[in-house]
């Protein structure tokens, strides 16, 4: 099968000329090795079955045999042996050359005690996630982000997208293996991903064994409170309704057990200057680091999501905040949310590292445009923009499937239609 290209690629490919080594950081099934591969030169996959003790054993005792071959050299899955991490990093000290390693990991290291260094200056952070629409054929990405912080004209579009298609793409997720698949085979490749993470790696991951039936618990309140500001707190109320009872020390622990996984991603508060001395809030937005993983805790299908909109609403939103991610990384930029004591929200402002931003409300159907319109004009009037720069571009994201530029320079965009 061709590979399907994906935006982190011009990353991979810069970052191999301005650092000694490129750690790829992403869940599983997320194609970081498929990825990496068109990259490397020679590879080694550390949890081969086949190989797995020997690995384990050279990168011990001798750790150049690991790190021998053709540069850039992939060390695929090298958390397993964390001690490789300096390894790595000595070696780079000693070549003093840019490209030598790529390492791929779908899980956080939890015997730091092994890793000596940070690897600043010889190993730059890469974060993969699943593919954005644009990346699977599903956005016609006519409307391009880039564009748009560049103030260059975008012409209106039409996409064929459809509310049922939308439903579809939430559950099927960004998943590669799933992209290509007819409809229900797509749909069981996420079952089988979130059986694997609590069956297997919620206690492969540090060899520790958890309560599987609290993990699904906790799991299924997270879905719950998908793009919403729940606080633990918030997640121990809702667990009460459940026979699953979860102190707020266990939930703390099994959620950083699924950010070392890559599960979650929660949403970052972005905290601007403002006019005035309204207080921002700073409780990040609760996600997975894709939808798809939230339908399967909760055993939604598409036709579930048809029947209830608010709940598909929420979904949807934190579809676009990944598609957001995965362009605002290929930019040189984050996102995050806004919302202050007021009440005022923002869904998403994507900011660069050159200072420029755009903000954007998330709305899955068209009837709720002008309460977005709305917010993003009370948030634009809060911002002191003698201090920061005055927004690249406001814009409403939705569900439809038109794309256009408002009268008052406000955009409204497809889902379907947004890209790099």
């Amino acid at each position: 099968m061709a590979y399907k290209k994906r935006i982190v690629d011009s990353q991979i490919e810069f970052l191999l000329t301005a650092s000694g080594a490129v750690l790829i950081e992403g869940p599983k099934w997320t194609g970081k090795t498929t990825t990496a591969k068109q990259f490397c030169k020679s590879f080694i996959v550390m949890d081969d079955p086949k190989n797995r003790v020997s690995n384990l054993n050279f990168a011990r005792v001798a750790p150049e045999m690991i790190l021998a071959g053709a540069n850039p050299r992939l060390i695929d899955e090298w958390q397993v042996a964390p001690i490789l991490w300096d390894a790595v990093r000595h070696e780079v000290d000693n070549r003093s050359k840019m490209g030598q390693f790529i390492l791929t990991g779908s899980a956080v290291p939890t015997r730091s005690e092994e890793i000596l260094h940070s690897g600043v200056g010889r190993i730059a952070r890469l974060k993969m996630r699943t593919m954005s629409l644009l990346e699977s054929d599903d956005s016609d990405g006519k409307i391009s982000l880039r564009s748009l912080f560049l103030n260059k004209t975008v012409s209106p579009a039409i996409n064929d997208l459809t509310i049922k298609k939308l439903a579809f793409l939430i559950c099927r997720g960004g998943w590669p293996v799933a992209v290509n698949l007819e409809e229900k085979a797509a749909l069981q490749q996420v079952k089988n991903y979130y059986d694997a993470l609590i069956d297997y790696d919620i206690n492969n991951v540090d060899e520790t064994i958890r309560d599987i039936d609290k993990m699904r618990s906790l799991m299924k309140t997270l879905s719950r409170n998908i793009s919403t500001q729940a606080t633990i707190s918030t997640l121990v109320e809702d667990l009460k309704n459940t026979d699953n009872l979860i102190s707020d020390v266990t939930i703390s622990k099994y959620l950083t057990i699924l950010k070392s996984l890559h599960v979650i991603e929660d949403l970052s508060a972005w905290n601007p200057n403002l006019r005035s001395k309204v207080v921002v809030r700073t409780s990040p937005t609760r996600h997975f680091i894709d939808p798809s993983i939230a339908t399967a805790a909760l055993g939604i299908s598409p036709n579930d999501l048809l029947t209830d909109f608010n709940t598909m609403g929420l979904f949807f939103e934190s579809m676009c905040i990944r598609d957001l991610r995965v362009y605002a990384d290929g930019l040189g930029g984050n996102v995050y949310h806004y919302r202050d004591k007021s009440g005022l929200e923002c869904d998403a402002i994507i900011h660069l590292d050159n200072g420029q931003w755009g903000a954007i409300e998330i709305k899955l159907a068209d009837h709720l445009i002008p309460d977005a319109i709305k917010s993003l004009n009370n948030l634009v009037s809060k911002i002191d923009d003698k201090k920061m720069n005055k927004p690249s571009f406001l814009m409403v994201l939705t569900g439809g499937n038109s794309s256009y530029r408002r009268e008052d320079g406000i955009y409204v965009v497809s889902i379907g239609s947004l890209g790099i």
